[in-house]
């Protein structure tokens, strides 16, 4: 930014941000001009301000007005609107995902707060959205395919951006609370937000409870989610941001069905005592400000304290997985993980007048403590209903699962990015990252005379520069092309490396992107067309080799290849608006031989639907009102690596209307599965392809809920 001649930088940098926003929100109601019709803007491309028609890359945006109308209940009916992303329910915001990847719970993604990662490499969490407050978040940015060059390792699929919401201009409250009967839900919502003078402030916060008197057996859970946020203006050209979030989860986890139960009683639970407990605390400290003339520094320290307790129920099994300790009866494990991180990111914006480019570089580190322990339970089961009754520790049961280890992980990256226009129309970008990866393991059991005690203690270390070149061409003022080749990378994690006796000799895996994408707008920017086809290759993937029947080992020899179509169109008119998204896709083992006799090379990946589709009209039929309808096809696909199991799909129709009633007050309804659709948000099979098929016993669902209605009523004094 140069604040020399730039009329904005009169003002404190704060309060001109403000104001910046807003004549943005003018514009987009007049004419559109050569600057608007694709002149959306976007932070996540390059990590600074960016035009999304000078972004060559796919991005899907989320934004604040879309949030505060649809009032989604989970996260996944929020991300789940942009054309190739799905984020999968598996019940009290625990959840799977898929982004130009299968649907599943591997380490291939990247979750950001304000452009930080929210947890540290190695110990991933598949679950880690649900230490997201959506309560106070502003807008949501999908990166589609790999962005380690920005972003570091795991992201490969995809990085998800949560932008936190700034404080109001002017005060704001805002107490709400909604009910869905049939799922056992309430949630209450309350924020209140001002600014004084060069100080603004603002505090979001939600509760939900979900009660076992609902649908679903086994299924309650908790939520209080708090986001406090402060600005302060420095001086003209500078200023300080601090946010501090906090989540509480205490869920059941009700675990999977077999095909009796899943057909015929979706709503029962075979588990009684699983659970997941997660508390997290994240801090960041940011300054930003003009450094050197056309130079924008950022300064960001961050802290994370995130501690999780398990019961997890899909580690229960039968003993005869094991023959030597454990014969008989079922079995379980009780775990904690816990993370402490402090950590800085450094970043710096460079302007330059030739070819009118930009250079934005940085330096990322992050010293995270990751203590976990790990004991077996013998578990009581009904014979006649599976159900698990009850459990008790005992290590000796399979004394190779006994964990208590620290591993304390070091993470140094420098990364780099230049943009510039060689010639008219054209913006070509060229970036990349250098990370260094540090484990220091160091085992906490004694080794009581046996090889079983774990993993002995060791520094190990891993390196990767993952690079990226693309290009953005104007078509006209209505469209532009793009193209990208990008890598992403993911180094083994600490469970992979030090989760069993031995420690496999891993390297990171590594993906190779592909893409072309093309945007256009139609009737003076009403209609807007996003669009991708990308291949995305995968080598020295992390896989389970087994060496002898009940002995596995990781090794670096998958090969994968994902490839497909993202197709994203968007429609406003006022009155009637609409959307249609869908993402067909191939995902396929190039390589995956899992053991001397076993091959899925050449297979499809399981739970790898043929298409996502979603789709949805709205109308608004007066002032302050609007209804719509949504459609969500998921297409079939495979549940086992042996591609003989497979699940049908389904559809499902969802209904929103809200109404502003007086002022201040607004009501909603909003319906979920209106047809009552008995359908899956997860299924799999364990069937090998090799021997007796037993449906029973190798396939397990989770159900999806069934058709439900959520009532809402909330207040809002002020506006932001």
């Amino acid at each position: 930014m140069n604040c020399r001649t730039k009329p904005l930088c009169t003002k404190p940098l704060y309060l001109a941000l403000i104001a910046a926003f807003a004549q943005m929100s003018n514009i987009a109601n007049a004419a559109p001009t050569e600057e608007t019709v694709l002149g959306e803007i976007v932070v996540s491309g390059s990590r600074a301000v960016t035009k999304l028609s000078e972004t060559p890359l796919a991005i899907g945006l989320v934004k604040e007005d879309v949030l505060k109308r649809d009032k989604p209940k989970t996260m996944g009916e929020v991300i789940n609107r942009v054309p190739g992303v799905y984020w999968n329910d598996l019940g009290n915001e625990q959840h799977s995902m898929g982004i130009r990847q299968p649907i599943s719970t591997n380490a291939v993604y990247q979750y950001l707060e304000d452009g930080i990662p929210i947890r540290p490499l190695g110990v991933f969490n598949h679950n880690s959205l649900n230490e997201m407050n959506l309560a106070g978040t502003e807008s949501v940015e999908v990166v589609k395919g790999p962005a380690s060059s920005l972003y570091g390792s795991n992201a490969v699929g995809g990085a998800v951006n949560f932008l936190t919401a700034a404080p109001s201009r002017m005060p704001y409250a805002r107490a709400g609370v909604q009910h869905d009967s049939t799922a056992g839900f309430t949630r209450y919502d309350t924020a209140a937000s001002d600014t004084w003078g060069a100080v603004g402030l603002r505090f979001s916060h939600y509760s939900s409870r979900r009660t076992d008197n609902n649908w679903q057996d086994y299924s309650h859970g908790s939520k209080d989610s708090f986001s406090l946020r402060g600005d302060y203006a420095v001086n003209a050209t500078s200023q300080i941001r601090a946010t501090v979030v906090h989540t509480d989860l205490d869920a059941g986890m009700t675990g999977g069905l077999n095909e009796v139960d899943y057909q015929n009683n979706p709503g029962k639970s075979i588990n009684t005592f699983t659970y997941r407990k997660d508390k997290t605390t994240r801090i960041n400290l940011a300054w930003e400000g003009e450094t050197i003339r056309n130079g924008l520094s950022t300064v960001t320290l961050f802290s994370r304290k995130n501690d999780h307790g398990q019961i997890p129920s899909y580690t229960i099994s039968k003993c005869t997985k094991n023959t030597t300790t454990c014969t008989t009866g079922t079995k379980g494990t009780i775990n904690n993980n816990h993370v402490d991180s402090l950590g800085l990111d450094l970043k710096h914006q460079q302007e330059f007048d030739w070819l009118s480019s930009r250079l934005v570089a940085g330096v990322y580190i992050d010293h995270s403590d990751n203590p976990y322990v790990s004991d077996n339970l013998s578990i009581v089961q009904d014979p006649t209903s599976l159900r698990n009754l009850s459990y008790a520790k005992s290590n000796a049961l399979d004394p190779v699962g006994v964990r208590d280890f620290q591993a304390n992980i070091k993470n140094t990256a420098f990364f780099a990015q230049w943009e510039f226009s060689p010639i008219k129309d054209v913006r070509a970008v060229i970036g990349g990252r250098s990370d260094e990866i540090n484990y220091d393991f160091t085992n906490r059991l004694s080794p009581l005379g046996s090889a079983n005690f774990g993993a002995p203690n060791e520094l190990r270390s891993f390196s990767h520069f993952s690079q990226k070149i693309g290009a953005t061409y104007a078509l006209s003022k209505e469209s532009n092309v793009y193209t990208n080749i990008s890598e992403g990378f993911t180094p083994p994690e600490v469970s992979q490396l030090y989760g069993k006796t031995g420690i496999p000799n891993l390297k990171p895996a590594t993906y190779d992107n592909y893409e072309l994408g093309l945007r256009m707008a139609f009737l003076n920017g009403a209609l807007k067309l996003d669009s991708a086809i990308y291949r995305l290759d995968g080598r020295d993937t992390i896989v389970s080799y087994t060496v002898i029947q009940g002995v596995s080992e990781n090794r670096n020899a998958g090969r994968t290849r994902s490839q497909g179509l993202e197709l994203g169109l968007s429609y406003d008119a006022g009155v009637v608006d609409a959307r249609f998204g869908t993402t067909v896709a191939s995902h396929r083992y190039r390589k995956y031989q899992v053991s001397s006799t076993l091959d899925y090379s050449r297979k499809e990946m399981p739970q790898a639907p043929s298409d996502i589709t979603t789709a949805e009209i709205g109308y608004q039929p007066v002032q302050g009102a609007r209804i719509a309808l949504e459609a969500v096809h998921q297409g079939a696909y495979w549940m086992n690596n042996a591609n003989t199991v497979k699940y049908s799909g389904h559809v499902l129709f969802n209904l929103r209307g809200s109404y502003q009633c007086a002022k201040g007050w607004e009501a909603w309804l909003q319906g979920r599965n209106l047809t009552d659709k008995h359908y899956a948000d997860s299924a799999s099979s364990s069937y090998s392809g090799i021997g007796a098929y037993s449906p029973n016993t190798q396939n397990s669902y989770t159900p999806g809920a069934p058709r439900s209605f959520m009532l809402g009523l909330a207040y809002t004094y002020g506006e932001k």
